[in-house]
């Protein structure tokens, strides 16, 4: 007779945190790709000039500087006390791209979290039902296409007024259906495998499947659209801004370009386009190179390039 406290206790496995293994991955990604690293330390300053922008800004952005003198610092080039320079009535450069980081920044994160929010939901929906559900959506995504940014963007300043708050508001109506394309995509791949056939037999409902199953799945992808969305997001908010259309209250890197123009300075003036200009260009460049890491982990072949 066997005892039966004798007998191996068998071991309980428990199934793999996949948001660990994402984050773990994505971690071994930065310590591996400099650039990936670089991009990291970049947008970590942008994120603390954008959260302390008021505290660092040295000046007023509107008020005027004058001389010795007593005259206007009209259009001086970078110095020790303006570093970025001076504008044509004699404003301080460098405060305004300050300031204009946290606009910059509210417009690329909230309007990037709301896109993919909406594209990532209507994606896992469309994709895991199918069917009529399927192609509805996939029509009102043909819908959207059709809505040209710019000019939607227009109509809307016309109708509301001007804020930042419109600007994430079209990006958010329009950028989405991208999102959807993608994910739903992906989850099509999903819903083919084994474990959601079986959570289906078990008893599983809808909601817990997506939730449970389908989007850790998605996710690596979702995370991967998110940062590219960030970048859209900020370029169109400057593209609004220096058009004319942006917040007048805000400061903003597009807005400070726009005057630029209009004053005709561009070109006497470097110091004015390079400033915003430069900002604009670093922080692009900072989530793409964080985005580089991401995408490894959402395509394991670029792992060995």
């Amino acid at each position: 007779m066997v005892d039966a406290m004798n007998k191996p206790r068998s071991k309980t496995v428990k199934p793999k945190d996949k948001s660990n293994s994402i984050s773990r991955l994505f971690l071994n990604n930065l310590k591996r790709d400099k650039l990936a690293l670089i991009g990291v330390v970049i947008l970590v300053i942008f994120l603390i000039i954008g959260v302390f922008s008021e505290s660092l800004a040295p000046y007023d952005p509107s008020t005027r500087h004058y001389n010795e003198e007593g005259k206007i610092r009209r259009l001086e080039p970078p110095s020790k006390e303006h570093p970025f320079g001076t504008t044509d009535i004699g404003r301080d450069i460098f405060s305004q791209v300050i300031l204009g980081t946290r606009t910059a920044l509210i417009v690329g994160l909230l309007a990037s979290f709301l896109v993919t929010f909406i594209g990532s939901t209507l994606g896992i929906i469309s994709g895991y039902f199918g069917g009529k559900v399927d192609a509805i959506i996939m029509r009102i995504v043909d819908l959207f296409y059709a809505i040209p940014f710019i000019p939607f963007v227009i109509v809307l300043s016309a109708v509301l007024s001007p804020s930042i708050w419109n600007v994430i508001l079209a990006v958010s109506l329009l950028s989405w259906r991208t999102v959807t394309r993608l994910v739903r995509s992906q989850v099509l791949s999903v819903v083919q495998r084994p474990f959601i056939k079986a959570a289906r037999v078990s008893g599983a409902g809808h909601g817990r499947i997506m939730l449970k199953y389908v989007l850790p799945n998605v996710i690596p992808l979702i995370m991967l659209e998110m940062a590219f969305n960030i970048n859209a997001a900020i370029m169109a908010e400057a593209s609004i801004a220096f058009l004319g259309f942006g917040d007048p209250t805000k400061q903003s890197w597009g807005q400070i370009l726009h005057i630029n123009f209009v004053t005709g300075n561009s070109r006497n003036a470097w110091w004015w386009v390079a400033s915003p200009g430069l900002a604009i260009v670093l922080l692009l460049v900072s989530v793409f190179f964080v985005s580089r890491a991401l995408e490894e982990v959402v395509d394991p072949r670029l792992r060995g390039r």
